[in-house]
Formats: C-alpha cells, sequence, structure tokens
C-alpha cells in the first residue's frame, strides 16, 4: 500500500490554505460591511446564492458517514443503499414545492420556532431538547468519529486523537464566521469533495480491472463487477427466506426490498431533508425562487452521489470476494466493512491521495461546520433568547452562538475519545440512521399534519412526539417477544444475536402510522385551532418555469436510474 508522499501532503496542505483563506476572506468582508446580526450569522441573510445553497447541501450531507458508512454498505449489500440518495432526489423535490414556501411565508428562521408558531411553547421547548440532544450525541460525534477514523487508517494508525482534536479544529475556524462562511466555503469543499471522489472511484475501478488481467480499464473494471458480483446491482432485496444464511438476512434487515418504498425510506428522507435545522437552514435566509432552486440543484446532484460513496464499496467486495484487500478491510485483526473507502483510498497512486484525503476531509469539516452551527442556531435562538436572556443584544447572541459551537465540539471530542456511544462497533451508517430513526416519525408526523391539516392541536403534537419514539422502542426491541415474529404487520428475522429484529426502516414505518392515528384521535377530540396563527401559502405553490424544467430532468433520469438497476 502507498504512504503519504511530500506531493501528497502539499496538495492537503493547499486545500487547506485554500478554504481557510477563503473563507477568512468572506469573514472579513462581511465585518468590513459592518453586518453581524444573529440573522447573519446563523442564516446568512440573502446573501447565498442558488448554487452556493445547492452546493452546501451537498457539502453538508456528504460526510464521513456517507464515504464510509455508505461504502461499507456498499459492500455490504451493494447498490440498494443508493435508495437512500436517489429517493433524496424526489424529497428534495417535495421540499422545494411543499415546505419551503411554508417556511419562508412565515418567516421561519429555526425548526422549533416554526413548531412555536403552529403549535405552541411546550413543544418547540421539547422538540429544541430533543434535536440538540439528537445533534451532538449522534450527528457530530459519528461525524468526528467515522472521519478521523477513515484518515487514522490512511496514516498508518496511531494519530486517532490527533486528527479528532485537527478535524475539530478546522470546522470550528470555518463555523465561527457564520452560515455565509459556511455557505461560501462548501462550494469549494464540494468540489473538491466531487473531484475527489470521481478520482477514487475512477482507481477502483482499475483496480478491479488489473486484479482480473484487463489492463487499467475503468468501463472493464465496472463490467467485470457486474458480472463477478450481479446481487450488488439490484435495488431490491430479496425477502429471504427460512434458513436462508445470515449474512442474507442482514442484507434485507437493512434494506428490506420494496417493503422499505412503503416504510420508513420516505420518513427518513423527507425528515432529514424538510424538517432538519442542519439542511434547512441554508434555504431560510434566501428568497423563494433562490432556495428553491438551491435545493432542486442538490437533488439533481444527489443522482450521481453513489457513483462517488456507493461504487468503491462495490469494487472493495469483489476484490476481497477474489482474494484481494484480505489485510486492508481489517481493523485491530477484525473484519470492518466501514474499511471499505480506506482501503481502496490507500491504493492511490501519489499526488492522488493527497487529493482524495483532502476530499474526505471537506466533507467531514463541511459537515461538521454545519452541523455545529445548526447545534448554535437552535440553543442560541430557540432556548437562550427565549428562556435565558430575553433582551439579549444580537451581539451577545452572536457571541453565545460561537461559544455554544465550542461546547459542541469540545463535549464530542470526549465522546469519541474512546468511542464510548460505541459507533464503530455496529457500523457508522446503521449506527445513525437507526438512532435517528427512534425520533423521525414522531417529528415527520407532527410537521406533515402541522403543515397540511389546521385541526392538529399543541395537545396532539406533544402525543404524537412521545408516541413516536415509545413505537419506535416497541417495534425497534420489544415486539417479537411480546406478539411474535409474524403478524399483519411485520415479519421479524433472526438477527444473528440470539433474538429477533423487525428491519428499522418497517420499524419507522409502523411507528409513523400509529403516530398519524394517535395524532388525528387527539385533534378531533380536542378544540379548534386557530387558522389564524399559522399560514399555508396556496398562491406561492406554484411552479416556475425554471424550477419545473429542473424537475423534469430530475425525474426522467431517476427512472432510467431504476430502470436500469430495478
Amino acid at each position: 500500500m502507498n504512504k503519504f508522499s511530500t506531493i501528497d501532503y502539499v496538495i492537503f496542505v493547499i486545500y487547506f490554505i485554500v478554504v481557510t483563506s477563503y473563507g477568512y476572506w468572506v469573514y472579513s468582508r462581511k465585518k468590513i460591511k459592518g453586518v453581524s446580526d444573529s440573522h447573519d450569522f446563523f442564516l446568512a441573510e440573502g446573501s447565498l446564492t442558488w448554487w452556493a445553497i445547492g452546493a452546501s447541501l451537498i457539502a453538508s450531507n456528504i460526510s464521513a458517514e456517507q464515504f464510509i458508512g455508505t461504502s461499507g454498505q456498499g459492500f455490504q449489500v451493494g447498490l440498494a443503499v443508493a435508495a437512500y440518495e436517489w429517493v433524496a432526489a424526489i424529497a428534495l423535490i417535495i421540499v422545494a414545492v411543499w415546505f419551503i414556501p411554508v417556511y419562508l411565508k412565515n418567516k421561519i428562521f429555526t425548526m422549533p420556532q416554526f413548531l412555536h408558531t403552529r403549535y405552541n411553547e411546550t413543544v418547540s421547548f421539547i422538540m429544541a431538547i430533543f434535536w440538540l440532544l439528537l445533534y451532538v450525541l449522534v450527528n457530530l460525534t459519528s461525524i468526528l468519529y467515522l472521519g478521523a477514523l477513515a484518515i487514522n487508517n490512511l496514516m498508518g494508525g496511531g494519530y486517532l486523537h490527533e486528527i479528532i482534536i485537527a478535524l475539530s479544529i478546522f470546522a470550528l475556524f470555518i463555523t465561527l464566521g457564520g452560515m455565509k462562511v459556511i455557505g461560501f466555503t462548501d462550494v469549494i469543499q464540494v468540489l473538491v469533495l466531487v473531484v475527489g471522489g470521481l478520482a477514487t472511484t475512477y482507481i477502483a475501478l482499475t483496480l478491479v480491472s488489473e486484479h482480473f488481467g484487463l489492463g487499467k480499464d475503468a468501463m472493464a473494471g465496472l463490467n467485470k463487477m457486474m458480472s463477478d458480483a450481479p446481487d450488488h446491482f439490484k435495488m431490491m432485496m430479496a425477502k429471504p427466506k427460512p434458513g436462508a444464511p445470515q449474512a442474507e438476512i442482514n442484507k434485507y434487515l437493512a434494506l428490506p426490498g420494496i417493503a422499505m418504498y412503503f416504510a420508513g425510506q420516505w420518513i427518513v428522507n423527507l425528515n432529514y431533508w424538510g424538517c432538519n435545522q442542519y439542511i434547512t437552514q441554508r434555504a431560510l435566509g434566501a428568497n423563494l425562487k433562490t432556495a428553491r432552486t438551491g435545493i432542486l440543484f442538490a437533488g439533481l446532484m444527489k443522482l450521481a452521489m453513489p457513483v462517488i460513496v456507493v461504487l468503491p464499496g462495490i469494487a472493495a467486495y469483489v476484490l476481497y470476494k477474489n482474494g484481494g484487500l484480505q489485510q486492508e478491510m481489517a481493523s485491530g485483526g477484525h473484519f470492518n466493512s466501514d474499511n471499505a473507502y480506506s482501503a481502496i483510498l490507500g491504493f492511490l497512486p501519489t499526488g492522488l491521495k493527497g487529493l482524495s484525503v483532502a476530499a474526505l476531509t471537506a466533507a467531514i469539516v463541511a459537515s461538521l461546520a454545519g452541523k455545529a452551527n445548526s447545534i448554535s442556531t437552535i440553543f442560541t435562538l430557540d432556548i437562550y433568547k427565549k428562556h435565558i436572556s430575553k433582551e439579549a443584544s444580537e451581539k451577545s447572541m452572536v457571541n453565545v452562538g460561537r461559544l455554544t459551537i465550542l461546547a459542541a465540539l469540545v463535549f464530542s471530542i470526549m465522546l469519541t475519545w474512546k468511542d464510548l456511544l460505541g459507533i464503530g462497533g455496529e457500523g457508522g451508517f446503521t449506527f445513525i440512521q437507526k438512532y435517528t430513526g427512534f425520533i423521525s416519525p414522531g417529528i415527520f408526523a407532527i410537521f406533515i399534519l402541522g403543515f397540511f391539516w389546521k385541526r392538529t392541536t399543541g395537545a396532539a403534537a406533544i402525543a404524537g412526539i412521545l408516541t413516536g419514539f415509545g413505537m419506535s422502542v416497541l417495534f425497534n426491541n420489544y415486539a417479537p417477544k411480546l406478539f411474535g415474529n409474524e403478524t399483519l404487520l411485520y415479519t421479524a428475522f433472526p438477527n444473528g444475536k440470539g433474538g429477533y429484529e423487525i428491519p428499522f426502516l418497517i420499524c419507522m414505518g409502523l411507528s409513523f402510522m400509529f403516530t398519524i392515528i394517535v395524532m388525528v384521535a387527539i385533534s378531533l377530540a380536542g378544540p379548534k385551532v386557530n387558522p389564524k396563527a399559522f399560514e399555508i401559502p396556496r398562491s406561492m405553490f406554484k411552479v416556475e418555469k425554471s424550477t419545473l424544467a429542473l424537475i423534469v430532468v430530475t425525474l426522467i433520469l431517476l427512472t432510467m436510474l431504476y430502470a436500469k438497476f430495478w
């Protein structure tokens, strides 16, 4: 395996200098113009262009769990994991057309503020706490740990703690300049991660080609992968039959075939892209046309993401299956599918390795910065300003926001120091999806009913939060023991640990269904909501021709992809 050369270090240092210098330049211009209010710091109000919004969405989304976790899933299950990317393209269309107009019309800056406007302060406060815990304990921590682990593996090990600190400082430098700095530096980040990611995929395909004696031919490598591992190029996992191997069952537990398209896959994506401060924050400071175009631009880019984050994992699987990468796929002497991406990176030639590690770092830092800024926004605007210091000045809110960013990163460093949450134990991608899925059904239920049914009450929203979480715990942990392994609602499968599990995407769908039923029943039994408390802007649902064109192109390309790999 090639080690880092001087040229690789030079390329990486150039990337660092360019990003930080550009970020400082954006920050300096902002200071010269005298812009230092909280809306500018948290939202970059009115200053992000459509391409900056789209690039920032992708840069923040494609992080360590994508490069590392999704490649690991590509190794295990193949192209089926691309459902997360391709369904996201449709989810982004829905968000752009129906969700964003509601937020902008009602001048929403944070997701708890939406819940306060639509329901009441109790719902807003509860969810602000929920989101802060989720963002710090699950998202920020897993991004930092998985990213540091990957870079540490590439450097030969022994530098994990130093890399964790370095990534945190890099993200802190960008984040303290506010959302405008994050948004515009993300344009550079996304260029680096796309170019570096494509370079890694190209090398992965040529490695496969060379391994089978076909020369350095990327297309020959892709064709060989498709013929050698045809099951890894199918979007649907077949339901395992009784007595099936545990490996086949595990694939279905992660991606339960067509069933996931009627259950959790939509909840995952619509909740992530439409009800998530981390994502919507990029568009909340723009006008409707700019926000819509940026979101749809991100949706179009999502169609290409599996080329970068899934194909290297499949290439690693084909090589491993045929006697390659045996040492590279192990951590501490034990096989780990999350090593698939870094295993490929290790074989990159001089120069390209530095570029690809820069791409990985770009994805990690962009996500860390975006997540830290969202944590800061929710804490400052929805907790500090409302409950601690109602008379806080603009300057003090910006300072509190910066201190919150620092505190969140320090706390995440403490959690990742010895992997206290066990992220490395069950795979990064599964860790994030599973634990986010415990609260996603309840959150999405209160948002979707809040958008489109004025009869929904605050009491129903609180019940929805509790029901969604409670049902998630029930279906994920106890349902097979209480109700049996097979009912009209679900089928449980052996998990290889002496018990039975329901695929977590189906658990999410079931939790969402029961949450909606409870919320509707409570709303109908309670008082009617004042329709003036929240406005659904019907006139803003008209779609511009340019927007419609982007939607049509995205849907045509998506149809072609599913037709090819169904």
